[in-house]
């Protein structure tokens, strides 16, 4: 994922109150699983806050930390049944701002038709480049053995577009201002109502382009990132 806009961008465009402690100001080309992410969510008493929290759900049951792998992404169509997610989805909504995404277009495998773009890293990014709310939970674990709190995320995501589909099946659910209200809205506690809001990314929305395989090492950052290939 790519983000450039600084915290008190992200706070103006989402309305937020406050901006948490530990949230990075950089900006970042390659943000990779694993790592922090800058997300909004919104408080009992309504407040929201722009947040940092790891990338990756470690769900609330897991025993250890390293008992269960972080879970990336959920797929809009079982979380609200998953024990994974399910408490998350009622209670603990939030979305990632972008200005863009990654993925990887893969060969065809033997017996597939051959795709219509050529492998490797593609950008996506809005048609006109506005920032993106990428619909997201959190979750909070405890460590039973020193109390240490740890809050993470995953990324919801949807069947592909007809724009995404030559390169992926899957894409993250991309909410619209006019969905934020009731996404963030922690006391909204009806799955079939916030469900109801994760939908592939109408036609038009995105604009998508060959990045440099140079993104592919997670070490890497910067605008090169992003420059189209040829």
């Amino acid at each position: 994922m790519v983000l450039t806009r600084s915290p008190a961008e992200i706070a103006q465009v989402f309305e937020a109150n406050e901006i948490e402690d530990g949230v990075v100001s950089a900006p970042r080309y390659n943000v990779a699983p694993s790592q922090s992410v800058s997300l909004i969510r919104e408080q009992e008493d309504g407040a929201r806050r722009v947040a940092s929290l790891s990338w990756g759900l470690i769900p609330f049951w897991a025993k250890e930390r390293g008992s269960v792998r972080p879970m990336i992404n959920a797929r809009a169509e079982t979380a609200a049944t998953k024990p994974s997610f399910r408490n998350a989805l009622k209670k603990r909504r939030c979305l990632v701002p972008v200005d863009g995404f990654y993925e990887w277009a893969r060969k065809a495998k033997p017996g597939e038709a051959e795709s219509r773009v050529t492998p490797g890293p593609y950008y996506f990014r809005a048609s006109d480049q506005a920032l993106l709310a990428i619909a997201a939970l959190w979750e909070s674990w405890v460590d039973r053995e020193n109390g240490e709190v740890v809050e993470s995320c995953a990324l919801l995501t949807v069947g592909a577009n007809a724009l995404m589909s030559p390169i992926h099946h899957r894409m993250p659910v991309l909410l619209s201002p006019t969905d934020w209200n009731t996404w963030l809205n922690s006391k909204e506690e009806d799955p079939e109502q916030v469900v109801s809001l994760l939908q592939p990314a109408p036609m038009g929305v995105l604009e998508a382009f060959a990045v440099d395989r140079y993104v592919n090492n997670a070490r890497h950052e910067g605008p090169r990132c992003i420059e189209p290939v040829a």
